[in-house]
């Protein structure tokens, strides 16, 4: 496996592995799919000190999502800004995502140490994650990676007739 910056060859197959999540899970509390076109957007925004990585193999070893070069996407992270306001400008908010058929292998692992390498090199100071109160998986990983819990916040997202928790963790790097 192999972690990379994102491109814009990835676009499609980070659509095709963060829509299963918008339509049939509560992990994100977007409800309706991206398009393309709005794919292509948020990959754009995403360069700079606010990365999108993906996570990689060869179709020569697994099948997937096809992304640059023929590359095999087998999930993606990123870094965005955790507010507008310029006083928060030191701390970013990392959003991490791994393709269902390729879950409990590390990719996750290793999509997050690179984003916290990533921050830590663009010189953030803190990075936050926002998780859905009820995805285990994610706190656990997170709380692997060094992230403390420093809130929840009650009910405050709505999905598929749910009242959802938002579960915020914290690394100082």
């Amino acid at each position: 496996m192999e972690i990379r910056l994102a491109t814009p060859g990835d676009a499609e197959a980070i659509r095709s592995i963060y829509n299963v999540e918008v339509l049939g899970s509560t992990n994100t509390f977007d409800m309706v799919a991206r398009t393309r076109a709005e794919q292509e957007a948020w990959l754009a925004h995403h360069g700079g000190v606010h990365p999108a990585v993906v996570a990689v193999e060869s179709p020569a070893v697994t099948t997937g999502h096809l992304g640059t070069g023929g590359d095999i996407v087998l999930g993606f992270g990123s870094l965005s800004s955790f507010r507008e306001r310029s006083g928060y400008a030191a701390t970013a908010e990392n959003s991490v995502y791994v393709d269902r058929d390729h879950r409990g292998k590390g990719v996750g692992r290793a999509l997050l140490a690179e984003l916290l390498s990533l921050a830590a090199s663009h010189g953030f100071h803190s990075v936050i994650a926002r998780i859905a109160g009820h995805n285990e998986t994610s706190i656990a990983l997170h709380r692997a990676a060094g992230f403390e819990l420093v809130g929840v916040e009650r009910e405050v997202g709505r999905k598929h007739r749910q009242w959802l928790d938002v579960v915020e963790l914290q690394r100082l790097l």
